[in-house]
Order: C-alpha cells, then sequence, then structure tokens
C-alpha cells in the first residue's frame, strides 16, 4: 500500500475542533474561505463538546451563518468520543470530501497555508501532505524553550527510527486522503493521535510531502497539551514501529 489509487482531488474537507477559541476561529475560517477556491472546499466541520465555551459556540453559529450565506457547507458536530484525537476521529466518520485537513482553530497552525496544503496535495492526490515547522529557520514564535528543545530531538529520534526523512511528524496539520484514514484502525483519543496519524501511513508505506509552515501560539484560552503531555508521545512512536500492515487497516 505505497500510494492509493486515487487520481484526483476532488474536494476536501476541513476539521475544525472548538473548545475556548473566538476570533482566532472566526479569522481561520475567513482565511480560509478567502484564499480557498470555493470548488475546492466540500465541507467545513466544527467539532464542539461540553466544554466548548458559549462565547466560542457563539463564533461557530456566526461562521456558519457567513459560510451557508456563500454556500459553503458548515457543519456543527458534538463529539462522542473524548479528548482532542476523539474529536478529529468523530469528524473523520462524518467526512464527505475526497480529501480531509486536520488543524486547529487557535492559529497556531496558520490558515493561510491551508490553500497551499491543497495545491500540493492536487499534485500527489494519493500521498499526504503535512506542514512542517522544522524547514525553515525561525518558525517558532512564543514556543516553549523546554517543548523546543524536546521536539527538536522527537523529530531526529524518530525519524531515523522509522526510517524517513521528515522534520515534523507531530505537527497536527495535515491532508490526508479521506479513503485512507477511514480505512485505518486508529488508536489513540488525546494528542499522541496526531502523530498516529503520521506514524500508520508511514507503516502503510503512504508518501508524504512536507512545506513549511511557522508556529505561531495561541492568543486566546489555555492550550490542552501540556509539557508533560509532551512525553505520552513515545510509547505510541516505540509501539507501532512494529505494527504490520494488515493490524493497521481495519
Amino acid at each position: 500500500m505505497s500510494s492509493l489509487k486515487i487520481k484526483k482531488l476532488r474536494d476536501v474537507t476541513i476539521i475544525l475542533p472548538a473548545i475556548n477559541e473566538t476570533f482566532s476561529f472566526e479569522e481561520t475560517v475567513e482565511i480560509i474561505l478567502q484564499e480557498c477556491s470555493k470548488e475546492d472546499i466540500k465541507e467545513l466541520i466544527a467539532v464542539v463538546c461540553k466544554k466548548t465555551t458559549k462565547e466560542s459556540l457563539a463564533s461557530i453559529y456566526k461562521m456558519q451563518r457567513r459560510c451557508e450565506q456563500d454556500g459553503y457547507t458548515f457543519l456543527i458536530l458534538w463529539q462522542k468520543r473524548p479528548f482532542a484525537g476523539g474529536a478529529v476521529r468523530d469528524a473523520i466518520d462524518i467526512a464527505s470530501g475526497s480529501h480531509l485537513i486536520m488543524m486547529s482553530t487557535d492559529l497556531e497552525t496558520d490558515p493561510h497555508i491551508v490553500s497551499k496544503l491543497i495545491e500540493t496535495e492536487k499534485k500527489n492526490p494519493g500521498d499526504i501532505t503535512t506542514a512542517s515547522r522544522w524547514l525553515q529557520k525561525s518558525n517558532f514564535v512564543g514556543y516553549d524553550r523546554k517543548k523546543y528543545f524536546l521536539n527538536f530531538c522527537f523529530q531526529k529520534i524518530f525519524s531515523l527510527y522509522y526510517g524517513v526523512n521528515l522534520t515534523d511528524m507531530t505537527y497536527a496539520f495535515r491532508i490526508f486522503p479521506t479513503k485512507l484514514m477511514k480505512r485505518i484502525q486508529w488508536e489513540e483519543l488525546k494528542h499522541p493521535f496526531y502523530l498516529e496519524t503520521a506514524l500508520k501511513p508511514i507503516r502503510l508505506g503512504i508518501p508524504f510531502h512536507e512545506i513549511p509552515a511557522k508556529w505561531t501560539a495561541r492568543q486566546e484560552g489555555e492550550s490542552q497539551n501540556s509539557f508533560l503531555q509532551t512525553f505520552a508521545y513515545v510509547i505510541p512512536a516505540l509501539r507501532i514501529r512494529f505494527y504490520s500492515k494488515k493490524s493497521i487497516l481495519r
């Protein structure tokens, strides 16, 4: 399964989890609408939960009206699985675009990169295109120094461990063939799910393409990914390396 037999990127589902984002959510959606071709967008899915604030919901409903007025499909999904990874997994289950984009809505994933992800994926529709914070210098703004050092070491060690030439395996900002995402047996529910979305396709032999992206610390709310949670990535990374291709697929 070195590459999927997908000849064309038809349209894209964009997954937008939200807990406490307001103006960040609105800016994310506005930039996507302004910079992406309407024909490329199948749907936007805002994923919410019990922890999503009233202010964040107000921004989501505002952007839903904005999208629907311009003829876009905007869905609000109340997640059933717990945690950050569970939210994305729920959205994958209902995604109907030929491809899907995983990102955040706190502006730590630069929405200006979305159109570039789509254009790159159009050239390689059976592969995965991922944003990387390490392809260029000075792409981290406001990043914790301890996490920065650990992130650098992690990328180097596990790219060697998996035998790939990737610079950023943990950044939750990628575009995938939806068919692939629905076929994989996902396990993680918390933030290590984002790493899992790189490691299992790597084990399946799916090619990756990286494009540079800048990471900027969120300007509102608190991050759901603490420093201690960084270490939770290690065990799945060690374990998945020895999975057979058959065991990864449904």
